[in-house]
């Protein structure tokens, strides 16, 4: 199996952004996008030119930007999080964070997912690591609740708790399909409020091995795609403010960072 079929390698993946809001007015966009997948127990493995692990270069990446945001490694921080929840048992395999870099020292991420597989290999657990324009953080634990295997299209549900937009409620729900194995992974979320979908989201792409090939290709490609994400945040507000969508103020961010 070549490196771009193996969703446990390191990968570049480049493809698109997809958000549709259904109510109570309509608003749709896609937006090219391209991301990193990134094994954890390779990170100090990774020596790829234009991607500086834990150190300055065109893109980096860089653990003060996940899990505690103190700069510690990420494994020993997801394993006791997996073991506080009783999910260290069936979540025993490779981790692998699906995330944007740095660009030239600047990020806004807004979703990362980190992948939690069995040691043969199958999905098991994803943490959905949430960011706010208002630097707030929360983590989405998500998985079954027998702890089955996660299949590609099976729809998994966690309590909307954490604010994002200011045209959304922090109330209902978010339904997730991943698709994370292939050559095409995809994660797909749906969020439904009083019983309705208000907003359809979809993120993908088509991996490539993660090499100085692939990383001068995201560079020729998208060279200002970190600052573009925000940027584009801020004119889709625009527009849905300017359609009199009703605007929710800021609550207080949840006590606990991670919920499930």
């Amino acid at each position: 199996m070549s490196a771009a079929h193996d969703p446990l390698l390191p990968a570049v993946c480049f493809g698109a952004v997809f958000h549709e809001r259904h109510a109570p007015v309509h608003n749709r966009f896609v937006y090219p996008t391209a991301f990193l997948r990134l094994p954890l127990s390779r990170l100090g493995d990774l020596s790829v030119p234009l991607l500086g692990v834990e150190r300055a270069n065109v893109f980096s990446f860089r653990s003060r930007d996940h899990g505690p945001r103190d700069g510690t490694p990420l494994l020993p921080w997801l394993s006791g999080l997996l073991e506080r929840h009783g999910l260290a048992g069936v979540a025993d395999g490779e981790v692998v964070l699906q995330t944007m870099p740095r660009m030239l020292g600047f990020l806004f991420n807004p979703v990362s997912f980190w992948f939690c597989h069995d040691r043969a290999g199958t999905l098991r657990v994803v943490l959905a690591e949430v960011s706010n324009t208002f630097g707030e953080h929360h983590n989405y634990l998500i998985h079954h609740r027998d702890r089955g295997p996660i299949r590609p299209g099976d729809e998994l549900r966690a309590i909307k708790v954490f604010h994002v937009s200011p045209f959304l409620p922090v109330a209902g729900e978010y339904r997730f399909r991943f698709h994370a194995e292939g050559v095409a992974p995809a994660v797909a979320i749906d969020y439904w409020e009083g019983g309705e979908r208000r907003l359809s989201t979809a993120v993908g792409g088509r991996a490539r091995p993660l090499d100085g090939r692939a990383m001068l290709a995201w560079l020729v490609r998208y060279p200002f795609m970190t600052l573009a994400v925000v940027v584009r945040i801020h004119w889709q507000a625009l527009r849905l403010w300017l359609k009199r969508v009703r605007f929710f103020h800021k609550p207080l961010p949840p006590l606990e960072e991670t919920t499930r």
